[in-house]
């Protein structure tokens, strides 16, 4: 462990203990830094615990090609990192990648989705990937057991899924095995330039770092400004539904419903502007069951075991945001709606730059910057 630098008793305090936080902690704790997690409890809102759990790249990237970019290498560094964890923790985070499919149910959607993938690859700069336009024929032979509505779809060599609740457990272990000081109920109340370093206000106590990363989720908004940063997010709510244990059939996961390591089926294809209402909508729930049943049939069986909403953090344009202040060095925001398939970027590329002292001029199309320069019509 190095000592901690001037103005604070931690090398870095990462504000934010989902996905997005404890993989820049796990990444800056192998760098020898000095870490400290604070975050807010389980009364915060946690998208970690809500999501779908793809490693996905497909169709990423329309109208930022760099995304698109970033994506698809963290994609490529998914196994060495889930490897890592798994030496160190000894938890296995069930990570595939077999390909994904996004099976459409009409001609129509077909062709659309077709000539959307058309004009994301055909962006300048744009690091371009495999991918195929399948027709029923060919889909069949990949996934027999989908509906008679299925027309085709579109398929990636380069997606995956994992376990993404044994990835967040994995990262909290790898955090306490590398000495990471893990603070639960420290809300951060205000954030301090002070003395070379930073003072954070917590519900529990205050907290002195030499650098600090808002990884906080949708608190990142409230807390960004403090150091003169920004973080313009907004909640989308989405539903989410468990079946109980199953034969496995679904050997590639798509972008509305995949087969987990466990058995049970996930389902998830809503997007609703709800605010943070979390509550639960019967309606919605049974609109993207049903959808599910025509692309899958035999889900119609199965029992439903579990099902909630749960709220996407996203900016303006649905890109992530990292950036570092100008006026308040040391300090960082990142921010992203796909923590599950950024988490290897944010561990081994990410987090050693902020360890270092600042992001490379590649991060610049990320910052929150964009959102003031007038677009082109």
């Amino acid at each position: 462990m190095t000592e901690p630098k001037r103005g604070g008793e931690f090398d870095i305090a990462v504000v934010g203990g989902g996905l997005v936080g404890t993989a820049v902690a796990w990444g800056l704790a192998r760098t020898g830094a000095k870490v400290a997690v604070l975050d807010e409890g389980d009364v915060a809102v946690r998208p970690s615990r809500g999501n779908f759990a793809l490693v996905w790249l497909q169709g990423k990237g329309m109208g930022m090609p760099e995304y698109a970019g970033w994506t698809r290498a963290s994609t490529d560094s998914w196994a060495g990192f889930a490897e890592m964890l798994l030496e160190q923790t000894g938890v296995d985070v069930a990570f595939r990648r077999p390909g994904g499919f996004m099976p459409v149910l009409s001609q129509a959607e077909l062709e659309t989705r077709a000539n959307a993938m058309m004009r994301l690859h055909n962006q300048p700069e744009m690091v371009r990937y495999p991918y195929e336009v399948l027709d029923r024929a060919a889909l069949l032979k990949e996934m027999p057991f989908i509906g008679p509505e299925v027309v085709g779809g579109t398929y990636c060599p380069l997606d995956g899924h994992c376990n993404s609740l044994r990835l967040l457990r994995a990262l909290h272990t790898g955090l306490e095995r590398s000495g990471v000081a893990y603070r639960p109920n420290h809300r951060v109340e205000r954030v301090e330039p002070r003395d070379g370093g930073f003072r954070l206000t917590t519900a529990a106590g205050e907290i002195r770092a030499g650098k600090v990363v808002l990884a906080a989720g949708h608190d990142s908004a409230r807390l960004a400004p403090m150091v003169g940063l920004e973080a313009p997010v907004r909640p989308q709510r989405g539903h989410v539904i468990v079946t109980e244990k199953t034969a496995p059939f679904l050997h590639h996961p798509t972008g509305y419903v995949r087969q987990t390591d466990e058995g049970g089926v996930m389902i998830g294809d809503s997007f609703e502007e709800a605010g943070f209402d979390t509550t639960l909508q019967p309606g919605v729930s049974s609109a993207i069951a049903e959808r599910a049943i025509r692309f899958f049939p035999l889900l119609a069986k199965l029992n439903v075991v579990r099902s909630w909403a749960a709220l996407r953090v996203l900016s303006p344009d649905g890109y992530p945001i990292y950036e570092q202040s100008a006026t308040a060095p040391g300090a960082f925001v990142v921010t992203c709606h796909s923590g599950v398939t950024l988490a290897a970027n944010h561990a081994l590329t990410l987090a050693p730059m902020i360890a270092a002292g600042g992001l490379s001029d590649a991060f610049k199309v990320f910052s929150a910057r964009r959102f003031h320069v007038p677009q082109a019509a």
